[in-house]
């Protein structure tokens, strides 16, 4: 399943449509209702007005103020918020550094749409941008509500990393498989991530996938976990940083029925520990982009006008995985909870719809359905993490490779301030489903890990870790 949410909001939430006709709108409407219904598993988005002759830019933080009634970020504010410009001012844009992402499908317009997306924002074109296919590819069909919303999560995934670190290079994998929950598409994710480091394809997996781990409790389950593993532990071997979404689905995760849990579970593969996953956040940030608080995300019991749920940060504790070293020096409290397992996510990032970004699209047969969307999840952070791991290596002058150890020394600190933006209010219960969570607290916690990136200070610390 895709990380992300794809939906339209209620004019209760003060989100509202900007098109240029009632015709568009109803159009858009449909399709996206459409794609909403189709899917148990969709996630993210909110079509906000239509393109026209030359493509307008999106909405400023001022407008969507004025007419949304949220603030809504470009990539230069976003930036700002986290500390990411004074580095890009300073020549660390990740050069030299390579992206890989792993979706589904992928889009059939991606390199048009990432074009438009740099032109309408002001960002300069990456080094290179290529896409591979080597299982090969199915025909793009709009109206397979899958291959729709694995479409709008890769155009999530590859403009978010490039907005980031502009001056990265990026490789998008597309598999003909649909992953959806347990282990269906997983075999061939992991076939196209093996493919990247076989062939070398550049140092930073960024995935905005997840199956609940006890989809995956089967022997056949346990093996693709098995063979994640290994290929996980060659990753860090080989120095490859891999990033995983936490999930929306709050401290619960799907089942295979088109359901929830009703109990805490997590999500592979962010519950991995060979992998840094990331929780999502609520960024609140005035029109330059200047931090002013953040609790953890969670909308789970607000009713959207799309019959969905909106949804909260994946977070939680492993039935799979043990503890890992670089967590045995978490308090006694938070041991207790963990009795022994893994916990996650180990860091954070905004992902509230009614914080969103924006990201373009183009894949819709109908012209007034494509244009600039916004956009929220834990696929959100996923590969904005990586956009800033691309900038920490190219600042190292080398791959930093497995980060967790390195987190967890620089949260252990006590100036760890410096490093991150501590989240210490909120939690991921999914009163949805009925499911308690767990709070937002000082230091480290099962919502939003040590939090949200310092980048100008964290990417330095980082560099000066041992490896």
């Amino acid at each position: 399943m895709r990380t992300m949410t794809m939906f339209v909001v209620s004019a209760g939430l003060a989100v509202a449509f900007a098109m240029s006709s009632s015709a568009q709108q109803k159009a858009t409407d449909k399709v996206v209702s459409d794609v909403l219904h189709g899917s148990a598993n969709v996630r993210n988005h909110v079509r906000l007005h239509a393109p026209s002759q030359g493509e307008p830019p999106p909405f400023t933080y001022s407008q969507c103020l004025e007419i949304l009634s949220i603030p809504c970020y470009t990539p230069q504010l976003i930036r700002n918020s986290y500390g990411v410009t004074s580095l890009l001012q300073a020549g660390y844009t990740g050069v030299g550094q390579t992206i890989i992402i792993v979706d589904s499908f992928g889009s059939p317009t991606i390199a048009q749409d990432l074009r438009t997306f740099d032109a309408g924002l002001g960002l300069p074109d990456p080094p290179s941008f290529t896409v591979l296919a080597p299982l090969g590819t199915v025909p793009f069909d709009p109206n397979d509500p899958d291959q729709v919303n694995w479409a709008a999560e890769t155009s999530l995934d590859v403009e978010s990393a490039h907005a980031i670190a502009p001056g990265a290079s990026i490789v998008l994998l597309t598999s003909p498989v649909d992953e959806t929950n347990g282990v269906q598409g997983l075999p061939e994710f992991l076939f196209l991530e093996k493919y990247a480091l076989d062939h070398h394809l550049g140092n930073i997996i960024s995935q905005s996938w997840a199956a609940t781990e006890n989809t995956l409790f089967d022997p056949i389950g346990r093996q693709v976990v098995n063979d994640f593993e290994v290929f996980y532990e060659r990753a860090a071997r080989e120095n490859v940083t891999v990033l995983a979404a936490s999930g929306d689905s709050g401290s619960t995760g799907p089942n295979t029925s088109g359901g929830y849990y009703e109990t805490p579970v997590a999500l592979f593969p962010a519950a991995s520990p060979w992998v840094t996953a990331v929780g999502g956040t609520s960024l609140y940030a005035d029109a330059f982009g200047n931090y002013q608080y953040e609790p953890a995300w969670n909308n789970g019991g607000i009713t959207l006008a799309s019959g969905l749920e909106a949804n909260a940060t994946g977070g939680g504790v492993s039935q799979i995985f043990s503890e890992p070293d670089y967590q045995s020096g978490l308090p006694v409290p938070v041991q207790q909870i963990l009795n022994g397992y893994r916990g996650y996510p180990d860091v954070a990032y905004n992902a509230d719809g009614l914080t969103p970004i924006w990201i373009y699209v183009s894949f819709f047969p109908d012209a007034p359905q494509n244009g600039w969307y916004t956009a929220m999840g834990t696929s959100e952070g996923s590969p904005q993490w990586a956009g800033i791991v691309a900038i920490a290596n190219q600042y190292a002058g080398r791959p930093l490779g497995f980060l967790n150890p390195k987190l967890y020394a620089l949260g252990a600190r006590s100036d760890s301030p410096k490093y991150f933006h501590d989240i210490t209010s909120g939690s991921n219960a999914f009163p949805y489903a009925g499911v308690p969570g767990y709070l937002a607290t000082p230091g480290w916690d099962l919502t939003t890990g040590w939090g949200t990136p310092k980048a100008d200070k964290l990417v330095k610390a980082l560099a000066q870790q041992p490896d």
